[in-house]
């Protein structure tokens, strides 16, 4: 159960110490170095640098400007998810297709008028372009797509947090409403007309009522004032009614005793008219004021009588004579009759009163008259203006009933899934990858094919050392040992594109030159470990070249984004030998050939000629013999 006595010897000098520490630590690089890695390559996303295009040109809804895009924009901005850049779509497509940026976000030009298509008849989704390049790297992509799905629902979140079903009821009544406004409109319209025809009839009537009003006026006027002056002046007297009535009493008295005397006498009737005459005549030259103004009053009921021949001086007016003055005689001594109350009103002046007001009434009544005439012409006007109006607002109306969507219940049942998804997701990949094996090809096999080499040169020895002591130049040395394991890597080249394509089915986009590559990148490595076994000598120099495949398959970029890794291997990115394999690889299998195949072949051509010009140096130092080339310290 003894240690042994071969691991002592590690304990004696510095450089066996420190290869024993190696051995030790040499699985810790490819365990905690490779998880620490990629620890978590999905919680770095936000670092992975993508292009975003926001080629939207904005819309106007309901007279307000609609900038989407730019909403949407921003929003993606300030989520972090990824690390976006924005820019114009040129530099996006050239960003792309160089591998500056894994993929891109487009928004395009029509993107906000799509947002805004749900308020009419046609709605469509506004579409969200992610364009991939399969030659950058296929887990970018992979992530791309996710990071796609979870952009759309952020901007479905942002644009269609909406009420759906009330904007769909709210613009389906909005429609229906309009219908029955305009047709209320064009009702109103009618009525309007209607009513215009009426109120220039109105017009016309109020105008001849106006002319009307004023010969009333001018006819009251003329009857009145006379009256009215008369009235003033018996309004002057103190008049007792009584009195009145004492004096027609015995005018009364007196005709009939004057009209039986002249019966009696059988006077002519010329006479009798003109005894008449006297009667009137002696009362109208009474000293007595109130005996006058009966006389006054008898001369112009004579005259009356006689225009509607009653004339008292005919049998027949001598007979009506009588019968009137009886009855005058009756309505005079009663105080209920009209006559004695007309008498009264007279003398007291309410007459007078009364027959002002009708005078003033009746010149009120002309002016309101004329006053109707100018407002029912206004009124006129004004309802043809607003028959015309109406008439617009119908139109109008009409034309807005046919701008807002009368929907179906499929066109309404399409609308409300674009309100739901305002944005879908539209993939744009150039250079597809068509399989997981074909994505990851190019990182696996330089990987094989380092291991290759490293095994090569654990059969064959780095330098030789009879061309050594011969004395042969040191890249003669070189190219001796080289050439037999250049020999041995080509052969692994051709075996495994055979299977790989044959076998497995990758289905390279350029084979020839994907073969020829691969013979690069194996003559590469090649050179390069046989530089570390020569250089450091064989024993340390595959210790080196296992801890430089360490750090190339975590510094590569071949399975996750560089961007996702930690810090130290995102620096170490661009001096990896790895990388530029897999740079090439990934543009030969799947397409898209650019300027990165031809920095990618120049590296791998500095890294064969400069690891054959060190192992030119290490063999020509190896002309010399030292005690620790005779007694190596530690052996392999």
């Amino acid at each position: 159960m003894s240690l042994g006595t071969d691991i002592k010897r590690y304990s004696r000098g510095a450089l066996p110490r420190i290869a024993l520490a190696v051995v030790v630590l040499l699985p810790l690089l490819y365990g905690a170095m490779y998880l620490w890695a990629f620890w978590n390559p999905f919680n770095e996303v936000n670092r992975v640098p993508v292009a975003l295009v926001n080629a939207d040109t904005g819309t106007v809804v309901d007279g307000k400007p609609l900038h989407a895009g730019d909403q949407v924009a921003q929003a993606l901005m300030d989520s972090g998810q990824l690390d976006l850049h924005e820019m114009s779509a040129e530099q996006a497509a050239a960003g792309v297709s160089s591998g500056k940026y894994y993929f891109s976000i487009s928004l395009p030009e029509n993107f906000s008028a799509r947002i805004a298509s749900p308020t009419g008849k046609n709605p469509e989704q506004a579409q969200v372009e992610f364009t991939f390049n399969g030659a950058n790297n296929y887990l970018a992509s992979i992530i791309g797509q996710n990071a796609a799905r979870e952009v759309i629902n952020e901007v479905n979140a942002e644009i269609g947090q909406q009420a759906v079903e009330t904007v769909l009821t709210g613009l389906t009544d909005a429609g229906a409403g309009l219908g029955r406004a305009a047709d209320g409109a064009q009702q109103l319209a009618t009525g309007s007309r209607a009513l215009s025809t009426g109120l220039t009839t109105a017009r016309d009537g109020s105008a001849q009522l106006a002319a009307g009003t004023k010969q009333l006026r001018t006819g009251v006027d003329k009857a009145l004032t006379p009256m009215i002056d008369v009235l003033a002046d018996l309004d002057t007297l103190e008049v007792n009614p009584d009195d009145i009535a004492e004096a027609a009493g015995h005018l009364a008295a007196a005709v009939r005793s004057t009209s039986e005397r002249v019966e009696a006498l059988n006077l002519n009737y010329g006479q009798a008219a003109v005894v008449v005459d006297q009667v009137v005549a002696t009362l109208r030259n009474s000293p007595d004021e109130t005996v006058r103004h009966t006389g006054d009053f008898l001369a112009s009921a004579q005259r009356l009588m006689r225009a509607k021949d009653l004339d008292p001086a005919t049998p027949a007016g001598l007979a009506k004579l009588r019968e009137n003055s009886a009855k005058l005689e009756h309505d005079l001594a009663d105080p209920t009759s009209k006559l004695r109350v007309f008498l009264t009103k007279a003398t007291s002046g309410e007459l007078r009163r009364d027959a002002i007001k009708l005078r003033d009434g009746v010149d009120a009544l002309d002016n309101g008259a004329r006053a109707l005439n100018r407002g029912m012409v206004q009124l006129a006007d004004g309802a043809v203006k607003v028959a015309d109006g109406n008439a617009e607002l119908a139109e109008q109306l009409r034309a807005g009933t046919a701008q807002v969507p009368s929907w179906t219940p499929e066109q309404r049942a399409a609308t409300a899934k674009t309100l739901a998804a305002p944005a879908k997701l539209q993939l744009i990949e150039h250079n597809p990858v068509a399989t997981f094996g074909t994505g990851f090809a190019p990182f696996f096999m330089p990987l094989a094919l380092f291991i290759g080499a490293l095994i090569v040169w654990m059969v064959l020895k780095p330098l030789q050392a009879r061309p050594i002591v011969s004395g042969l130049s040191g890249l003669r040395v070189a190219l001796a040992s080289y050439w037999p394991g250049l020999l041995i890597v080509v052969a692994q080249v051709a075996v495994m594109y055979v299977v790989v394509h044959f076998g497995v089915g990758l289905n390279a986009k350029y084979p020839l030159a994907t073969v020829a590559f691969l013979t690069l990148v194996s003559a590469a490595f090649l050179a390069m470990i046989q530089a570390f076994n020569a250089v450091f000598g064989v024993a340390v120099g595959r210790v080196v070249t296992l801890a430089f495949l360490m750090f190339q398959l975590v510094s590569a970029g071949g399975i996750y984004p560089v961007e996702t890794t930690a810090k130290p291997f995102q620096w170490i990115h661009p001096f990896d030998p790895m990388t530029y394999a897999v740079n090439g690889l990934r543009q030969l299998t799947v397409g898209g050939i650019d300027a990165r195949l031809w920095i990618a072949t120049a590296v791998l051509a500095g890294i064969l000629a400069g690891s054959l010009a060190l192992s030119s140096w290490s063999a020509r130092r190896n002309r010399q013999y030292t005690m620790e080339r005779l007694y190596p310290p530690i052996e392999v």
